[in-house]
């Protein structure tokens, strides 16, 4: 069968794809779809090379880390109990902090998500009287009980323990405001938190260097306010981290970046020592702290999740880059542009309307590898404040950094797309995704 759309707008001709032919051989995938992959292929090539140079430092920094702690096939194996004098979570601990140029790290199969994480590290430093200062506006929708937002405290929130909270919203360009911060810090400040990634929002992920600028301009005003960071997607994306620019203190999950598709569960706080051990007296108990933690499942995947995790981002950056450029050649709005710096793994996509945001999720649950028969629908879910499309057969639930993808069932209307184990598998999720728009007449 001869190729189809493997002649670029520029006339330069590309070597056939295997996947795109194989799907064409099987009548899955229209001629019009084949064309602009082909031209998306050819034009995200330029980034993805630039995306291998950094996953390579990535890759020798971990490897060094694994030598600097003595990794040894003993950390390997299963604790039980309390889990006093496991060196294999002290090693694990240590490695994190390497990793994310932290003094110290927590990393725990004990916590349930990155949500958990974030809030086990606010609760660990907000005492009463307190005021917490949000940076980047309203919040991911999972935090906002932890906070407490709303007409009533949720049980427990921090609201309802007496802390304050406040928000200075971003610029019009979706960037942090340095001045209004900076004159919104009042005494009783004591953390101001930054969200990394865009959320739920079409506001570009932050930079580790904005965020530690403004960081830096806090300390210097204020050195006993502590800057926070959700960095949820962001880990292993840039070069550096926020806690090497000039944040205390950060938190995110492990069945995102840093567990490499492997990790089970599990979070991780990471930064000043003196923060981290608040923060684990909040996870388990005063007297306690980051001394105890049993891992009766063993530590192996945690290890190899880790080790494994620069290329498991490059594969979902790669597959974004590539998802960019196609929806962006169907005539649908996209952030970032294929061509754009990244600083988070998630690439969203405006599609305009609700039909669209259905199809578009039921397209990609046809590619997945678990319950690719299962048709995602919206619906209310505990912690979002609207009905939520989630799609995603992924082989650990919710693993956002296998590939998946979820909407919020409101205006403007636009998708979520991140993760990805390969780029290949990433491509195969987004070119169903189209074809099935395409097959409902649902393409601009």
């Amino acid at each position: 069968m001869e190729a189809i759309g493997n002649k670029m707008s520029d006339g330069m001709t590309i070597d056939q794809d295997g996947l795109i032919e194989y799907l064409q051989q099987k009548g899955r995938l229209a001629p019009e779809i084949a064309r602009l992959a082909y031209q998306a292929i050819s034009d995200a090539a330029p980034n993805i090379r630039q995306l291998s140079n950094r996953r390579d430092r990535h890759q020798m920094r971990i490897l060094e880390a694994f030598h600097e702690e003595r990794v040894s096939d003993y950390h390997l194996g299963i604790t039980t109990g309390y889990g006093y004098g496991d060196s294999a979570r002290e090693t694990l601990d240590a490695i994190a902090g390497r990793i994310l140029f932290a003094e110290s790290a927590l990393l725990r199969e004990q916590f349930v998500s990155g949500t958990h994480a974030i809030a086990t590290a606010l609760f660990g430093i907000l005492r009463p009287g307190d005021e917490m200062l949000s940076a980047t506006g309203t919040p991911y929708d999972t935090l906002w009980e932890v906070i407490g937002l709303g007409d009533r405290p949720s049980a427990g929130s921090l609201r309802e323990f007496g802390v304050a909270y406040r928000q200075v919203e971003l610029t019009e360009s979706g960037e942090l405001n340095p001045e209004a911060i900076l004159e919104n810090l009042r005494s009783n400040t004591r953390l101001v938190s930054f969200q990394r990634s865009r959320g739920y929002s079409l506001r570009p992920a932050l930079s580790a260097q904005a965020i530690g600028q403004v960081c830096q301009a806090i300390h210097k005003l204020r050195p006993d306010v502590v800057c926070f960071v959700d960095n949820c997607y962001g880990e292993l994306v840039e070069d550096e981290e926020p806690t090497s620019l000039g944040a205390d203190l950060m938190a995110g999950s492990l069945i995102k970046n840093l567990g490499g598709g492997l990790a089970p569960t599990g979070g991780y706080i990471a930064g000043r020592d003196d923060l981290v051990q608040l923060a684990a007296t909040r996870l388990t108990a005063p007297g306690i702290g980051a001394h105890v933690g049993s891992s009766p499942g063993g530590r192996r995947l945690f290890f190899q999740g880790l080790f494994l995790a620069p290329q498991v981002v490059f594969e979902a950056l790669s597959g974004a880059v590539f998802a960019a450029r196609l929806f962006e050649l169907l005539g649908f709005e996209v952030t970032p542009s294929f061509d754009s710096p990244r600083s988070d793994i998630i690439q969203a996509i405006t599609l305009g309307n609700a039909e669209r945001v259905v199809a578009f999720c039921q397209g990609l649950q046809k590619a997945c590898p678990v319950d690719g028969h299962v048709v995602p629908q919206p619906a209310p879910m505990p912690g979002y404040a609207d009905p939520v499309i989630m799609a995603g057969g992924t082989f650990i639930q919710g693993s956002t950094s296998e590939l998946s993808v979820d909407a919020p069932m409101r205006p403007p209307f636009a998708v979520y797309f991140q993760g990805g184990l390969s780029q290949t598998f990433v491509r195969i999720g987004a070119l169903s995704a189209a074809q099935t728009l395409f097959e409902r007449n649902l393409l601009p």
